[in-house]
């Protein structure tokens, strides 16, 4: 394998003999970049996370310090930081594994980033379904607070802040920054509208807040620790640090792999790393970045500019493992939640099973996605039924369509890219399907998703 993992977040998620208490994690340098951190000014600290280039890692990839910048200071109201640990995309499983493996390092990225916003309260929303994350998230504050690395005074200083862990209710559209907000204030989790609702300035409580994700927590103490032009040198211009991918689906191996961000390809992530298909199958698709970002094919190909001006003609294996060569192939990294699929998948249930995700996932505000996203599961359904038409795959087209862009948050574009993406590529496919139905004809696939 010419491409290795380098692993930061994971360095010893899975390391024999080590264990996610806090003596542990102090016996291998834990805590060190929050001492670091206290010894600098907030803004200094600030400074290195916008000169590191860390994009956040909950699937929108937007700068850190960027994001930080737009804090409103000057309102006299508190500022709170909130940890996104909903982890509620599918095929998205690599923030759970920080949270049962390795905790402190969350919770110290969480102080760090606390201290560098000045912020006198957090809090760790995670996904309900996680008990037993949320109680080693609980347990590591408390570890934390025994040794004065947490509440009061921190080492010492004058400097306090409390972490709460909170427990949503296992609803998809939470993972949205203002829906999340709005279930941490006990209300329901409606996203909300932007403007005038930008966390940074009206936020929790009508405050200025900061929405991160729990793996961004977990980068920001390696930004600290390294300093933030060494930590900008990992990876490539624009997107700097590591990425872990989670692969799913059907592949030999699949797993989590941290790879540095744009030093393998698509090819290398799932031949080399993931041990290729399963015998006697070939690769068909992909979906790169968790269900909600749009589908690959294999076989075609991409072309176009990167933002550096560099001309790419690729392959799907060829495109490498960065946020902006992904997003110049019409798709986006995401969460790095890839889903493999195989020629024994029949496209149009994996679109139906897609499609039945997000019909009850959505909370109902938006119309077009109440709407639209229930009306793309019936008539994707009814073609897995046998029941299909051959105007179905341009009624889902033009349905997805009205859908995307017409909503208040990105859970309509989450409805509508899967479809948005699919049905041009696999159009020939979905009319065979419904043609076969008709005729009574047997389906050459052999994996059954509905």
């Amino acid at each position: 394998m010419s491409v290795q993992e380098r692993r930061l977040i994971y360095a010893n998620v899975g390391k024999p003999g080590y264990t996610p208490d806090i003596d542990c994690y102090l016996k291998h340098g834990g805590y060190e970049a929050l001492k670091k951190a206290f010894a600098m000014k907030p803004e200094e600290v600030c400074k290195e996370v916008t000169a590191s280039g860390l994009r956040g890692r909950g699937g929108a990839g937007f700068p850190t310090g960027m994001k930080w910048s737009f804090l409103d200071r000057k309102s006299g109201k508190p500022i709170y930081l909130v940890v996104n640990a909903d982890e509620s995309e599918p095929g998205t499983y690599k923030d759970r594994q920080i949270i049962y493996f390795d905790p402190h390092q969350i919770i110290e990225g969480t102080l760090i980033t606390a201290y560098a916003i000045q912020a006198k309260q957090a809090f760790i929303y995670i996904r309900g379904e996680f008990q037993n994350g949320a109680k080693y998230l609980e347990k590591a504050i408390a570890e934390a607070k025994a040794k004065n690395l947490c509440g009061d005074k921190i080492l010492g200083s004058d400097y306090s802040v409390e972490i709460v862990v909170h427990r949503g209710g296992g609803c998809y559209v939470c993972g949205e920054e203002t829906g999340l907000i709005e279930s941490l204030e006990g209300k329901r989790g409606y996203p909300r509208i932007k403007p005038p609702y930008f966390p940074a300035v009206l936020g929790l409580y009508n405050c200025p807040t900061i929405v991160n994700n729990a793996e961004t927590m977990a980068q920001v103490k390696h930004v600290v620790s390294l300093g933030g032009a060494e930590f900008a040198k990992i990876g490539v211009p624009g997107d700097s640090g590591t990425h872990i991918w989670g692969v799913s689906g059907l592949v030999k191996k699949p797993g989590l792999y941290e790879i540095e961000a744009g030093k393998a390809t698509f090819g290398q992530l799932l031949n080399d790393f993931c041990g290729g298909p399963l015998d006697g199958r070939k690769f068909k698709a992909i979906i790169p970045g968790g269900s909600s970002t749009k589908i690959l094919k294999f076989g075609e190909r991409f072309k176009g500019k990167l933002p550096n001006g560099t001309e790419f003609d690729w392959a799907l294996e060829d495109i490498p493992l960065d946020s902006n060569s992904i997003a110049a192939c019409g798709t986006g990294l995401g969460t790095g939640g890839t889903i493999v699929l195989d020629d024994s998948v029949e496209m149009i249930q994996a679109l139906a099973n897609l499609n039945a995700f997000y019909a009850h996932e959505t909370c109902g505000q938006c119309t077009p996605c109440r709407e639209g996203s229930l009306w793309l599961s019936r008539i994707s359904k009814r073609v897995c039924s046998g029941k299909g038409r051959e105007e179905d795959p341009a009624l889902l087209l033009d349905i997805a369509n009205q859908v995307a862009g017409r909503t208040i948050c990105a859970h309509g574009e989450a409805v509508a890219w899967p479809v948005q993406s699919a049905v041009p590529k696999f159009k020939d496919e979905y009319l065979d399907s419904i043609r076969r139905a008709k005729a009574g004809e047997q389906s050459p696939y052999t994996l059954k998703l509905i």
